[in-house]
C-alpha cells in the first residue's frame, strides 16, 4: 500500500528501479504527491458567478503547423551553432521533456562523409553524442576497416555523424511518422550546412525519412540515391548487424562500394 512506502525502504527502492526501467528518469515535482488523498475540485454551476466568461473563438490562438515551423526555423539557421540552437528551441516535440540532452552531432564538420542515423539511445542521451553505445562502437570498427573515423583530422578520412531525431524516444522506440516529419527540415538544413560529398543513410528510419520511400532497408541498401544534390547510400544499421551477424557480409560490401565511390569523386 502507498502508506507503507515510507517505512518499507526495500519496496520503495524496487518501485523506483521499476520506474527507471520504464524510462521515468527525472522527478518533475520537488516532493511526491499522494493523488489518492487529493479531493476532486467541485465543478462550477452554470449560474455560478465564478463561471469563467466564454472565450471568443475568433480570439483563440491559431494552430501552427509543426513542419512549417521547422522549415522556417531551419532555413533561418545560418550555421551549425544556430541550427543546434533552433532545434533546442523547437517547441513541438514532446520528446524533449523526457530526454536528458539534445544529441546534435559528433565528428568533423568538414568531413567528406556525413552519417545520418535514427535517434539517440540511452548512452547517446547521457553523453549528448550520437553512436556512442554498442552500435556506435561497431560503427567505429566498420569504418576503421576502410581507414575512416570520426576523430580523423584529415577531412578525406573523417566522419560527421548526426541523427534524424535529436531527442531520445522513450524505451528506444521507433520515431513516429509525426516526429520524423517535424525534424526532416532540420536534417536537410544540416546536410546543406555541412556540405558533405556523400551522405550515408544508416538504417531504415533514416533512409525512409530522407528518401521518402516505403521500401525496406534490406531492399535498398547498397544502392546509390540522390539527396540534396549529392550521392546518398543506405546501409544497414549497426544495431541490426548486432542482432543479425550474418548481415555483416552485406555491410562490408557497402563499405567497399563507399570506398570505391570516394575514389571517383573530386
Amino acid at each position: 500500500m502507498i502508506a507503507s512506502w515510507d517505512t518499507d525502504w526495500e519496496m520503495a527502492r524496487a518501485c523506483l528501479a521499476w520506474q527507471v526501467e520504464l524510462g521515468a528518469d527525472e522527478a518533475i515535482c520537488d516532493e511526491p504527491v499522494n493523488r489518492y488523498a487529493l479531493e476532486n475540485s467541485p465543478k462550477p454551476r452554470l449560474n455560478d458567478k465564478a463561471t469563467p466568461a466564454k472565450v471568443d473563438s475568433a480570439a483563440e490562438k491559431p494552430a501552427t503547423d509543426p513542419v512549417q515551423d521547422a522549415r522556417t526555423m531551419a532555413q533561418a539557421s545560418g550555421d551549425l551553432a544556430a541550427l543546434e540552437a533552433a532545434m533546442a528551441a523547437f517547441p513541438h516535440c514532446e520528446l524533449r521533456q523526457g530526454a536528458r540532452n539534445l544529441v546534435f552531432s559528433d565528428g568533423q564538420p568538414n568531413a567528406r562523409i556525413m552519417i545520418i542515423g535514427e535517434a539517440p539511445g540511452r548512452e547517446e542521451d547521457l553523453q549528448a553524442k550520437p553512436f556512442v553505445g554498442e552500435a556506435g562502437q561497431l560503427l567505429n570498427r566498420m569504418f576503421a576497416a576502410i581507414g575512416i573515423g570520426r576523430d580523423s583530422p584529415n577531412s578525406d578520412r573523417a566522419l560527421y555523424i548526426t541523427n534524424i531525431l535529436p531527442w531520445r524516444p522513450p524505451q528506444n522506440r521507433d520515431p513516429s511518422a509525426e516526429e520524423r516529419a517535424m525534424f526532416r527540415p532540420f536534417v536537410l538544413r544540416h546536410i546543406s550546412l555541412v556540405d558533405p560529398d556523400i551522405v550515408i543513410l544508416m538504417g531504415r528510419v533514416s533512409a525512409s525519412t530522407l528518401l521518402e520511400t516505403s521500401e525496406g532497408i534490406t531492399r535498398i541498401r547498397g544502392q546509390w540515391h540522390e539527396l540534396d544534390g549529392r550521392p546518398a547510400l543506405p546501409m544497414l544499421h549497426p544495431a541490426y548487424l548486432l542482432r543479425n551477424p550474418a548481415a555483416k557480409r552485406e555491410a562490408w560490401a557497402d563499405l567497399l562500394e563507399l570506398q570505391a565511390k570516394l575514389r571517383t569523386l573530386p
